[in-house]
């Protein structure tokens, strides 16, 4: 007696016609892709045009089949396994960030030097940092968390620390400084992401500073900036769109 491997089954969903969401799910994933580096752009390009041209599930889901799946799901999902990826939005952008994997750094100090964290790292519940004379840079923007409340203590003698976080995360600054600085800069009135972890600055600035500053992670950079890379190459393509913009 014999069985058909479950990886060999036929995929019931792959005749099923595709949606407009789904062909634009699809799309931004891809979009997502070639700004983290997995695609190049005559890649990103080719699979692009597939997917809007795509009729079936069965023609969208090779164009992602070989993309890791992110943190949230979606209704195009067949049988051998390999998901489409859903837009970005609830708590998905910072599931897979919180509370899976133990600290990797609880603290650093520097004197008449520097340190650094900044990558991928997983801050502990409590991070203590101290510079005399020195600088410290702490970068949360591709960080993890060993828990969705952090605090960071920071304290600093003719010296200064950075710190970087993403536009949306739950930040509030505590910190005081005399003879020297001690805030937030940046565009501090950016609706706060659902399942944004909440940190907590505090500490002391003796003839030094402390600054958290907002930006983008480079991976979001990159693609915004292919994203209108692609903007500009419809409109070549799609001269009316060009005008309409024009035309505001």
């Amino acid at each position: 007696m014999t069985s058909e491997r479950p990886d060999k089954r036929p995929d019931v969903h792959a005749d099923t016609r595709a949606s407009d969401a789904e062909r634009e799910r699809v799309a931004e994933r891809l979009r997502e892709a070639v700004a983290e580096g997995r695609l190049d752009m005559a890649e990103f390009d080719e699979r692009l045009g597939a997917a809007y041209k795509a009729r079936t599930h069965g023609e969208l889901v090779p164009l992602v089949r070989d993309l890791p799946a992110p943190g949230t799901t979606a209704d195009l999902t067949p049988m051998d396994g390999a998901a489409v990826p859903g837009p970005r939005g609830g708590d998905g952008v910072w599931a897979d960030r919180i509370g899976r994997e133990r600290a990797t750094s609880k603290g650093a100090f520097a004197f008449w030097s520097g340190f650094s964290r900044k990558g991928r790292w997983t801050v502990g519940r409590t991070f203590t940092a101290g510079v005399f004379q020195a600088g410290g840079e702490i970068d949360l923007r591709e960080a993890r968390f060993e828990e969705r409340d952090v605090v960071i203590r920071c304290f600093t003698v003719m010296g200064g620390i950075g710190i970087v976080v993403p536009p949306g995360m739950d930040v509030e600054v505590r910190g005081f400084g005399f003879m020297g600085g001690f805030g937030e800069e940046g565009d501090v009135d950016v609706p706060v992401a659902p399942g944004s972890p909440r940190v907590v600055v505090t500490g002391f600035a003796l003839m030094g500073g402390v600054g958290v500053h907002r930006k983008e992670r480079k991976a979001e950079k990159r693609r915004l900036k292919e994203e209108r890379k692609l903007r500009k190459l419809e409109e070549t393509r799609d001269p009316e769109a060009r005008e309409r913009k024009e035309l505001g």
